[in-house]
């Protein structure tokens, strides 16, 4: 510290960093186990704001790589792997209005794969779909459906679990009652649809679910003509069709999955828990350090005051401190919560990413932390009275 300082009563930025440095370092064991506990706090943040937003993510997945601007759906619609149904005569009426160039029906249902590692059966996601209406935005799957025209031949998604056994072209394996043949594998994504996913041809889906009629359709795809806007078209569609169906926008369906995942399902309760419980975990964490450190060098910040520091150079030495332990807990904190993310895509296959939007939020909760512990913390310091220790 200068004579300049000392005059002024107040400690300029890289001194207060160095002292903040050296009362850390005073206690070095200490020190570092108050950084892995805000280490762990900082990864749970990671691991819990990583879910909660690919959770919903996952459930636009199958919607994500399907081309279309409007949806049609059954008015007990969920979420994605249970839409209900609607009669297939509301997709014909959408179909012919002026505004609207395609209209696909797509069926779901669930059979079991009798084909899967050491005998078992375990339940495959079936999408039946018209082969001739491309629908699909990746152009090597669109050209693939035409493997669909033939008979019991159907693609499977390259993300089915390894429990089903091989995915070769040309294996033929029971589904439900009958013989199916892997025609090829295309990559998209099971999302939660379910463990294992194949497309087939609407007539063979028909064959694989013989008390399923073909005039209840799952979903209905949408695609306008050029220049028409979506909200409009759904709105002039709502009109003309009874109140068994709903219209969304992408949009309006992306806010629903979201709504549906985090607020009627468990997911926003635990993951959103866990992301406060994790947040005030971190702030005692932090608060505990400090008190501790101030307590323990009271006599120092009380001799100090008595050369003439101002309170508020003190207060600004304990939230460096406290910055210090939060800065140097969230570098190894990323590097882990990379390392997990990855580890969580290939277990879970959710699409779990490190975003900038994401890791600032972080930085920013992990200062608010800091910010907060350093408050709680500064009643400790206002006890360092000279006249009382000296």
């Amino acid at each position: 510290m200068t004579e300049r300082e000392l005059a002024l009563g107040r400690v300029s930025r890289p001194a207060r960093v160095r002292l903040a440095w050296r009362i850390l370092m005073h206690d070095k064991a200490r020190t570092m186990l108050a950084i892995a506990g805000v280490f762990m706090a900082i990864l749970l943040i990671f691991v819990e704001l990583g879910f909660f937003f690919a959770v919903p993510q996952g459930g636009m997945l199958f919607y994500d790589n399907l081309e279309f601007d409007l949806l049609m759906s059954s008015d007990h619609y969920q979420y994605q792997a249970q839409p209900g149904q609607f009669p297939r005569g509301q997709l014909d009426r959408a179909r012919a209005a002026p505004e609207v160039a395609q209209a696909t029906a797509l069926y779901f249902g669930s059979a079991k794969w009798r084909g899967g590692v050491d005998g078992k059966w375990p339940d495959v996601f079936v999408i039946g779909l018209d082969p001739r209406r491309p629908i699909f935005k990746v152009d090597s799957l669109n050209r693939e459906l035409s493997l669909l025209e033939r008979p019991d031949t159907a693609l499977v998604d390259s993300a089915t679990r390894p429990m089903f056994g091989p995915l070769t072209t040309g294996r033929v394996v029971k589904i439900g009652d009958r013989s199916e043949t892997i025609g090829g594998r295309y990559v998209l994504g099971t999302g939660f649809m379910g463990l294992g996913v194949i497309l087939v041809s609407d007539q063979n889906f028909a064959r694989l679910f013989p008390y399923r009629s073909l005039d209840q359709v799952n979903l209905g795809p949408i695609q306008l003509k050029p220049g028409i806007d979506p909200d409009r078209a759904a709105a002039e569609l709502r009109k003309g069709l009874g109140p068994d169906t709903r219209i969304f926008t992408r949009g309006e369906l992306e806010a629903h999955e979201v709504a549906y995942w985090t607020t009627r399902t468990s997911v926003g309760l635990i993951f959103g828990s866990g992301l406060i419980i994790s947040f005030v975990v971190g702030i005692m964490v932090v608060y505990q350090t400090l008190a501790t450190q101030v307590s323990r060098q009271l006599p120092q910040f009380a001799t100090l005051k008595a050369i003439g520091y101002r309170d508020r150079s003190l207060d600004g030495t304990v939230i460096t401190i406290s910055f210090l332990i939060v800065i140097v807990a969230f570098v190894p904190a990323l590097a882990a919560a990379l390392g997990l993310y990855s580890v969580i895509r290939d277990e879970t296959l959710l699409p779990v990413a490190m975003t900038s939007p994401r890791l600032a939020a972080v930085f920013v909760a992990t200062l608010v932390m800091a910010s907060i512990s350093a408050l709680l913390s500064l009643g400790s310091l206002r006890r360092a009275d000279p006249a009382e220790l000296f």
